[in-house]
């Protein structure tokens, strides 16, 4: 029967004697599978109202471009996990689009330096604020206290894959009080 999609989730505490759910690999899986899920719903919605033609995989490249600074295609590659010539090619769609641009690296002429443009700068900005917004109302919807266990989870999980933080958006400012 392979996946077990009919199973009801456990509630925290129904756990039968004997058995302990902090080590349970498979519910956590299953956990991480069910919110990267919404995630990349939220992130293709957040796409979807800015730039319907780009790609989530296109979405990536940009945004680790803008994290990284100026990369050679190769590094590219590495960090979003696919082969030099399928970075190529979404190079190729990108900086059609306006996204990014290449440059013969100045130290090696062999090499190629790709770099994020203004354009392709300001289109990951509005998709992370878009993707921000919907992730803020779903947060603010969870218990404080459940909000600050999710942070170590969260935190904990991505140590774990080596991803890079993230820094937290600054808070918007207080509303002005009524005269």
């Amino acid at each position: 029967m392979g996946h077990d999609a009919q199973r009801a989730p456990r509630q925290a505490g129904s756990a039968a004697p004997g058995e302990d759910f902090d080590h349970d690999v498979e519910e956590v899986i299953a956990a991480v599978l069910t919110a990267s899920r919404l995630l990349v719903g939220i992130s293709a919605r957040a796409l979807g109202r800015t730039a319907p033609s780009l790609t989530l995989p296109q979405l990536r490249a940009l945004v680790v471009l803008d994290g990284r600074g100026p990369v050679k295609l190769a590094a590219l590659a590495g960090a979003l996990g696919v082969n030099p010539s399928t970075a190529m090619r979404m190079v190729d769609r990108l900086e059609a689009a306006g996204s990014v641009t290449r440059q013969t690296n100045p130290g090696n002429r062999r090499e190629v330096v790709l770099t994020l443009t203004e354009e392709g700068r300001r289109l990951v900005e509005r998709v992370l604020a878009g993707r921000h917004t919907e992730i803020a109302e779903i947060v603010a919807r969870l218990p404080a206290a459940q909000r600050a266990g999710l942070i170590d989870s969260l935190r904990a999980l991505t140590d774990a894959a080596g991803e890079p933080p993230v820094a937290p958006w600054p808070a918007p400012p207080p509303e002005a009080a009524a005269p």
